[in-house]
């Protein structure tokens, strides 16, 4: 050792510091191996990422809409409903960026079937799932459709786990007694009449939570609970929160020095996402998402007839409707919608008009 140490000193200077420096460069080689089979991905996202520019991105007066959906089944799962319809639209002009829910029991006569069954309806009809969707939530809306990003449920506890879970606030106590448990939806449970088997009982207690990828999950998903949070607009509410803390844990340093987190993250959204998004697009697009000032969205539900006033009405079930419980715009067309929307992305404050 002693020797080894003398040879170095003896060395001429310039051979020391070359010395260092490859001992630099290897150990950052090392540090960096993770993500040596992302390179050709990453060089794209990169330039994307640092560039400033938002000029190759899809838009429309100065905004670029996405829409998440949220797929009960897995990744590509051609029978999967989607749960949540998530419109966002991002504001490159004046940054007053819209989070806007989507009630999934819209009806919809082309499909003969809800909102929330199109992505299932395009794949099954040799078309795409995401482009009938897209088209839909146009009609809806009123706005284009830019990019869509799917995402499975199973998919969703994965990256919250991976990112360590999320922090939400729960706006009110709440205790649902009919979570459904995944696998007995079938389950006779021994004869007993009320299927209690097929049942999970959910509490919430108000206030700040740190949750996992199930409980997020459970969270945004309970639909059962007496009161103001059984309504889909509360569920809505639910959603966004968590889509926003998502967010916000995306946005950490110990996440981006970490090779091996981003190596999982990467490889875990290509399984478990699907989307429209260019590669080229997807640096800019992450950039955007990961920057994004909370105080700057405008969270918006599409509201349901139990918020008063509504631009939705619930008809008799019939079999008009397959008989099911469904959603329909008041005055039977989406005009009265669109008016809303474009106010939302024009103002900060819009009130529902049914007259």
């Amino acid at each position: 050792m002693y020797h080894t140490l003398r040879k170095f000193y003896l060395f001429p200077l310039r051979h020391k510091a070359l010395i260092v420096w490859a001992g630099i460069l290897l150990a950052f080689l090392a540090w960096l191996a993770p993500l040596f089979q992302f390179i050709p991905q990453a060089l794209i996202l990169g330039r994307g990422f640092l560039d400033g520019s938002v000029g190759s991105l899809r838009s429309s007066n100065d905004r670029t809409n996405f829409l998440i959906l949220g797929l009960g089944g897995h990744k590509n799962d051609p029978a999967g409903m989607t749960d949540t319809q998530l419109l966002v639209s991002y504001d490159h002009a004046n940054a007053r960026h819209l989070m806007l829910s989507i009630p999934r029991d819209i009806w919809i006569p082309e499909i003969n079937g809800k909102i929330n069954s199109a992505y299932s309806y395009g794949n099954n009809s040799e078309g795409s799932g995401i482009d009938l969707t897209n088209s839909f939530m146009s009609q809806i809306t009123g706005q284009p459709v830019h990019y869509s990003v799917v995402i499975s449920f199973d998919g969703f506890v994965k990256v919250i786990d991976l990112l360590g879970g999320v922090d939400v606030g729960v706006d009110r106590s709440f205790t649902d007694p009919k979570y459904p448990v995944s696998g007995r939806e079938n389950d006779l449970c021994d004869g007993d009449a009320e299927t209690k088997c097929r049942w999970e009982t959910l509490y919430f207690e108000q206030g700040k939570h740190h949750f996992n990828g199930t409980e997020a999950l459970k969270f945004v998903r309970s639909r059962h609970a007496q009161g103001e949070e059984g309504t889909d607009f509360a569920r809505a509410v639910r959603q966004q929160k968590v889509v926003l803390a998502v967010k916000e844990k995306l946005q950490s340093p110990f996440l981006w020095a970490n090779p091996w987190k981003i190596n999982q993250l990467l490889t875990m959204l290509g399984d478990v996402v699907e989307t429209d998004i260019p590669q080229k697009d997807l640096g800019i697009l992450a950039r955007l998402f990961i920057f994004l000032n909370r105080q700057n969205v405008k969270s918006e539900i599409l509201s349901v007839p139990e918020s008063a006033p509504s631009l939705l009405f619930h008809p008799p079930v019939s079999p008009k409707y397959s008989d099911e419980w469904v959603l329909i715009p008041e005055g039977g067309n989406w005009d009265k919608v669109h008016l809303w929307v474009s106010c939302l992305l024009a103002q900060a404050t819009c009130s529902i008009s049914t007259n």
